[in-house]
């Protein structure tokens, strides 16, 4: 089996696919509020057309697939989805972000169909500012879903709490002891300059190295690892069960370890979150590209990955919102 690696050495073995670019919700340093730039359905791939781009990376060497958005709930009869992406041969980690809005309603059948694992963004437990940064959303409804996924058997859940100065920073030791109380995994996230909402929010910005001090006043942390594909650094709680990621993409990259790609709704493979390099896969799918031309072509784009973001340098440089590229 051919195995995906970059011209850095780097094996490419994690794909998050994003199933839809709206959300439920508002975030404001991810979706503009006004904004109406979202593609139409019959440009999104269809379940027939991933499940094709999924076999032929699990073909490639791909293991783990994360199912994202904008908010993947949304998307009609995403279990079934699920389903198929989990039957394909070769992936043995299928896991979902969520901002868990709906996902009292679907815990049990996305576990039915074989997820494994959640993850779930959460940046507050005050209702009045959960609902100023999501512009309008309710806790209550999160904290539902949650509990939802807690009954069906999911575990590890974890929590992505983007951390921002003068916004909620002064809640990261009461999301600890949520994540304590609860048995979740928490990951703090530093904010990225993803479009003009990200590049606003990055007035917000605090790196995560002082919450780690600030956190080290209260709780002995020591060094902690977590399964999965992503880029957090663990420190474990001592005398308790609770790990804490650190996701540094502005203080201490992670580039060096990347080993994955993201696809968009409309089947845009985006091969760096910071930078445009990209392959369009829909009009291959659509053409009629039979599988070995498909295979082929995400080759010659992983050749194409670039070294590294550029986040600090040329915050300017991505213009798309999160939402557009996939979670």
């Amino acid at each position: 089996m051919t195995s995906l690696t970059d011209p850095f050495g780097r094996k490419i073995e994690y794909v998050r696919l994003s199933v839809t670019d709206r959300c439920d919700l508002r975030c404001f340093y991810c979706i503009p509020q006004q904004f109406k730039g979202f593609e139409e359905p019959e440009q999104w791939l269809s379940f027939p057309e991933i499940e094709r781009v999924i076999t032929a990376f699990a073909d490639l060497g791909v293991e783990k697939i994360r199912i994202t958005g904008g908010e993947p709930l949304v998307r009609k009869n995403l279990p079934e989805l699920a389903q198929r992406l989990s039957a394909i041969a070769g992936i043995n980690d299928l896991s979902l972000s969520t901002n868990a809005v709906q996902l009292a309603r679907h815990a049990k059948a996305l576990h039915l169909a074989n997820v494994s694992r959640i993850n779930v963004s959460l940046d507050s437990l005050d209702p009045q500012r959960f609902k100023h940064i999501t512009n309008g959303g309710k806790l209550d409804k999160v904290l539902s879903g949650l509990m939802a996924a807690k009954a069906a058997g999911f575990h590890p859940i974890k929590i992505n709490m983007v951390v921002m100065r003068g916004v909620n920073d002064d809640e990261v030791q009461e999301m600890v002891n949520f994540c304590i109380q609860h048995d979740f995994t928490l990951r703090f996230i530093e904010t990225m300059p993803m479009g003009d909402t990200g590049r606003d929010a990055i007035n917000h910005y605090l790196s995560l190295d002082v919450v780690k001090r600030q956190l080290q006043q209260q709780f002995e942390l020591i060094p902690g690892v977590m399964p999965g594909g992503g880029p957090a650094r663990y420190m474990q709680v001592a005398g308790t069960d609770l790990k804490i990621g650190f996701i540094t993409p502005i203080s201490q990259h992670f580039c060096e370890t990347c080993n994955r790609v993201r696809i968009s709704v409309d089947g845009t493979l985006y091969l760096c979150l910071g930078q445009d390099d990209k392959l369009e896969l829909r009009p291959l799918l659509r053409d009629g590209a039979d599988h070995e031309a498909i295979k082929q072509a995400i080759i010659e784009a992983i050749a194409r990955k670039p070294e590294r973001h550029e986040f600090r340098e040329k915050p300017e440089q991505v213009v798309r919102i999160m939402s557009i590229t996939g979670g």
